[in-house]
């Protein structure tokens, strides 16, 4: 047997799974207390060619209509066409990590993403990847504000590159190119920090536990802070063409989705991320001047959120 593909035998692995398990424990009692009406309730499952996972279902909470925190740690080989579109050096591979989708009941609290996962090749190239965005059905741009100065306050503690470069690249990635919009108000995404090429394995492995603990204390937060917000069914009617969206991409472009698609993982973990309720109408644009296509002004790629209150933007209506 390859002793590569066997399990997670190295050091490196071992501590990285390690901390991904706990991790997974901690932002659950996170989220749960945040929620104060219901519990994860855990799905263990296993990967076909070595590995499996714990995947974490909360529904019908006080806030959480629907959300996941799924781990996994799996190994295996590639076949040549995913690995070719993976870029993967070679095909024999180990991978783990924590992906993470939350769908509120109110249309005031916004659907979070967040994701941190750790690569190894058979070749023994090794990086790190993740990201974290915030997805609001109607924009408040103080909360976008505070949102982003918090991740660049964390990614300022690691490299003062860092929040500049992600926040681009998530703009570039959260992105609909089929509506000429972005998902939400952005974030940061990475997809590839290389072992060695971007970092020692200490330093980005530290980065990326702070990624993950930024971004159970925001949403903790924003959760608490727009639960009481009022709303009725005008809201309620947005926000399913909302997550109408957020599928969209999901399904389309997400790759992460196509990752664990293509590498034959469980499909009901991998689309745990879609909503539990959305619709499509056909061609519905919002009123002129309305809240909704207030909030489609904020949805475009670029925007400094570190100083928006600079940039002009119609009038909040509603």
């Amino acid at each position: 047997m390859n002793t590569f593909a066997s399990a997670a035998t190295t050091p490196r692995r071992a501590q990285v799974e390690h901390w991904m398990r706990q991790f997974q424990d901690w932002l659950c009692q996170q989220l749960e207390s945040a929620d104060g009406g219901a519990a994860f309730h855990e799905d263990a499952w296993t990967h076909n060619s070595g590995g499996g996972g714990r995947t974490r279902v909360i529904q019908d909470g006080n806030i959480l209509e629907k959300g996941g925190v799924a781990f996994s740690a799996v190994w295996g080989q590639m076949d040549e066409r995913a690995a070719q579109h993976l870029l993967m050096p070679d095909p024999r591979y180990f991978a783990t990590g924590v992906s993470v989708v939350q769908h509120p009941r109110s249309p005031r609290v916004p659907i979070s993403h967040m994701n941190v996962r750790y690569f190894e090749a058979g070749n023994g190239e090794a990086w790190f990847g993740g990201g974290l965005d915030l997805t609001p059905i109607y924009v408040d741009e103080a909360q976008a504000r505070w949102f982003h100065a918090q991740i660049a306050a964390v990614c300022g503690q690691h490299n003062p590159t860092y929040y500049p470069r992600f926040k681009q690249w998530a703009d570039e990635y959260f992105y609909l190119p089929h509506r000429q919009e972005t998902r939400g108000v952005g974030g940061i995404f990475f997809d590839r920090l290389t072992v060695g090429q971007d970092g020692t394995f200490e330093e980005l492995f530290a980065f990326v536990q702070a990624v993950g603990e930024v971004y159970g204390r925001t949403y903790s937060h924003l959760l608490r802070q727009n639960a009481a917000l009022p709303y009725g069914e005008p809201e309620t009617h947005w926000q399913l063409i909302r997550r109408g969206r957020y599928a969209e991409f999901n399904l389309a472009i997400d790759r992460g989705t196509k990752f664990g698609l293509e590498t034959g993982g469980r499909t009901e973990s991998i689309l745990m991320s879609l909503p539990p309720r959305c619709e499509w109408h056909y061609n519905q644009q919002p009123a002129p001047g309305s809240a909704e296509a207030h909030t489609l002004q904020w949805l475009r790629k670029g925007i400094d959120w570190l100083a928006a209150e600079k940039q002009p933007v119609p009038e909040r209506v509603g």
